[in-house]
């Protein structure tokens, strides 16, 4: 559990325990690019830190669709979505909805639903959120481009899982399952994860 990456400290009673601190959620998570591979990064949640993919265009202060970057900021976590089929979801305090086959995200500068989740079938240029590849299995919805909405300014900038060897993402922060299994009992609307260089 979370509690056995920290360190040993003695209660009143003299009894060595770890610290449990489970029920406090973390209010940021920090990511830096790793020195020497932009596309790779370190991501530290409350002291430890965990690898994790970042964007094949490495990280950018001048976002923009298609460029393949993960954006440099401060981002609120806003919501999430799940693969019931694939992973439970049941001890996270974000609102988290499964995701089903009819789900997709618009990445279409020009459309009215642009950076926004759409029901397919859907006629304007979109994202599947039901993957075989199972990055989605656990998806978070990062604030960026949200509110307000540019057009161009990047769309569909989520938390999700890394593909084995951290490939880099389109632009997305990605760790793996078993980390994003620890993080998430911990994580809340409240919780901001800020890229910084």
């Amino acid at each position: 559990m979370w509690g056995s990456y920290r360190k040993k400290h003695k209660c009143k009673s003299g009894n060595a325990k770890y610290r449990r601190d489970g029920n406090r959620g973390l209010a940021r998570l920090t990511v830096r690019a790793k020195p020497g591979n932009p596309s790779r990064g370190l991501l530290d949640a409350g002291g430890v830190v965990f690898p994790c993919a970042l964007g094949r265009g490495g990280i950018s202060s001048r976002k923009r669709e298609g460029d393949g970057a993960t954006p440099l900021g401060a981002m609120r976590l806003r919501s999430g979505y799940f693969r019931a089929d694939q992973m439970a979801a049941r001890h996270a305090r974000l609102k988290m909805t499964p995701i089903d086959g009819g789900l997709g995200w618009c990445d279409r500068p020009d459309d009215r639903n642009y950076n926004r989740p759409v029901r397919l079938p859907y006629r304007g240029s979109h994202e599947d959120m039901h993957r075989a590849d199972r990055l989605y299995d656990v998806c978070i919805v990062l604030d960026w481009n949200i509110v307000p909405r540019q057009r161009g300014r990047g769309s569909a900038i989520f938390f999700h899982l890394a593909r084995p060897g951290f490939t880099p993402t389109q632009g997305c922060v990605a760790v793996t399952a078993r980390v994003m299994a620890r993080l998430l009992p911990r994580l809340s609307s409240r919780t901001v994860l800020e890229v910084k260089r």
